[in-house]
């Protein structure tokens, strides 16, 4: 069926303040499937249901929708194709691409995500695990909740929230938060004079296209070595390192275990497996371990912050980009006990600002700013401790 087909309570009604959402998929069954679970969440109302890209234009054009899942393989007109289409209708909507785990599939996902898609969700590869599937209906169901929430509480930009130097307090001046943390101060700390000697990154929704930027903004000259954990299955993680690589120009690789880290490299925390370092000798290596998940998350930020901290000490310098929830934020506040350093990515130009928001309201931060700053910012610090 090609037709739009209306969920249950469908249409829009003026005093319904629900999610709004648009399931796209060629799959009658798989669209009465995502929208039960969906709608199993009394916040969220699923507006319209309908098989391809084509009748999604049209849809979007009738209704007030805020997040659309979109599969890719469709016929008449694929996700790929209908997305940059969908985005040009409705600025501001968010899409969330939905497919089975395939290398294939991964890779069309992430071209996605670099044309304008806010996230992705990986599909049971059959209906009767998709119907069971407790994990992908909590993931699909969070996602489509945080989007929506930024959307809503997206503010005006605001100018970059940044250290002031020679206060004597260690803290800064302080800004207000937007909604999504309750306008909370943001109090910064001031920022350490040790020298980094390593980097490390976390970020989750809307990650890859931001870790693109910041990357490729300061490894030409910065030559530390790089740790990145990037909420992100199997399969994905293995091409988004070939993309940082062909992107920033720097050596990049998905970590092994017993990687030495050096300098000069980037390693990203591999699907499914949380990424630390330890001390060995007077060099430092990457362990990889299945221990349980944090925060909903394998791999998971804390646990690298953490191992980090301990090994690398005031010479840790730590960046939280745009991503759901808080992960970061525990292992950001040991990170600073060991004298390191945290930046965050401002909510004007965070997708969700959630796990940078976690650390900027939690005064663990030396400064808050927006994306195009981050990288520039980072060389510049680099540059001062080596001068």
């Amino acid at each position: 069926m090609q037709d739009e087909s209306p969920a249950s309570g469908s249409g829009d009604t003026g005093s319904d303040d629900r999610y709004r959402v648009m399931v796209v998929d060629d799959s009658a069954v798989i669209r009465g499937l995502l929208t039960r679970s969906l709608e199993a969440d009394h916040s969220i109302k699923v507006i319209a249901s309908v098989g391809n890209g084509e009748v999604a234009l049209k849809t979007l054009g009738r209704h007030d929708i805020e997040v659309i899942i979109l599969d890719i393989e469709m016929p008449v007109m694929d996700g790929l194709t209908a997305l940059p289409k969908l985005l040009a209708a409705q600025p501001g909507v968010k899409v969330v691409m939905a497919s089975a785990l395939t290398r294939k599939n991964a890779e069309v996902s992430l071209r996605a995500l670099q044309a304008g898609a806010a996230d992705y969700v990986t599909k049971p590869s059959s209906t009767s695990e998709l119907t069971s599937a407790d994990n992908f209906q909590r993931e699909l169901t969070e996602k489509v909740k945080a989007l929506a929430a930024a959307t809503r509480s997206a503010p005006k930009a605001k100018p970059a929230v940044k250290p002031v130097a020679g206060t004597g307090t260690g803290k800064a001046v302080a800004r207000q938060s937007g909604s999504l943390y309750g306008g909370r101060d943001i109090v910064l700390r001031k920022a350490p004079i040790i020298s980094p000697r390593v980097i490390a990154i976390g970020s989750s929704t809307g990650g890859p296209q931001a870790l693109l930027e910041v990357l490729v903004d300061m490894t030409a000259t910065v030559k530390l070595p790089i740790l990145i954990t990037q909420h992100m299955p199997a399969t994905f993680t293995t091409l988004l390192a070939e993309h940082i690589g062909r992107a920033s120009g720097v050596p990049t690789r998905e970590a092994v275990d017993g990687d030495q880290v050096e300098a000069g490299h980037i390693y990203l925390a591999p699907g499914n497996y949380h990424m630390v370092v330890e001390a060995s000798g007077a060099s430092s290596r990457i362990r990889l371990n299945q221990n349980p998940q944090e925060n909903f998350c394998r791999p998971a930020v804390d646990p690298m912050l953490r191992s980090m901290a301990a090994v690398y000490g005031a010479g840790l310098l730590t960046v939280i980009l745009t991503g759901m929830g808080s992960d970061g934020q525990k292992g950001a506040s040991v990170v600073v006990e060991a004298g390191g350093s945290v930046i965050a990515q401002d909510e004007a130009t965070s997708v969700v600002w959630g796990m940078p928001g976690a650390v900027a309201t939690s005064g663990l931060c030396s400064a808050v700013l927006p994306l195009k700053e981050i990288g520039p910012s980072v060389r510049k610090m680099v540059m001062r401790s080596a001068a």
